[in-house]
């Protein structure tokens, strides 16, 4: 089990896009430069948090800003936007547990609930959990490194 580093780079990108919005133009390039990756990754991932509503991207080397708030706008959010995992299935489960096996016959009738709270959980916390934070909080660091 493991969520996409894309999750994480939305995240940074958000970061970026608020840290540096009132002295660059936040290109795909600048972003792409910040977090070490494609250009091209950074594109996709701004057009899949553009379609959940949570930048704005002018086409061309426009850039990109924030469409509403960082206060309103969670970690869930930017989970499902970029990496969204259907209800239950964070976790992959064994195709086929051998069912002359009484462990594999009912191994799903343990796990299944129990991984459901699981997600459900991590799901939870990340929805109290703003990018807003996630911001002030970097902003803090850079700070202390002046």
């Amino acid at each position: 089990m493991q969520i996409s580093s894309r999750f994480t780079i939305a995240i940074h990108v958000l970061t970026c896009i608020d840290t540096f919005q009132d002295e660059y133009k936040v290109t795909s390039d600048f972003l792409a430069g910040s977090v070490s990756v494609n250009p091209v990754v950074i594109r996709r991932l701004l057009q899949q948090l553009k379609a959940a509503g949570i930048v704005k991207v002018t086409r061309g080397s426009g850039g990109a800003e924030i469409a509403k708030p960082l206060s309103e706008i969670t970690m869930f959010d930017v989970y499902k936007a970029v990496d969204s995992v259907g209800h239950g299935d964070l976790f992959h489960f064994h195709e086929n547990p051998n069912k002359e096996c009484p462990v594999g016959r009912n191994i799903h009738n343990v796990l299944d609930d129990k991984l459901n709270q699981i997600q459900n959980a991590m799901e939870n916390t990340m929805k109290s959990i703003t990018i807003q934070e996630i911001v002030e909080e970097t902003k803090c660091y850079i700070q202390n490194e002046s």
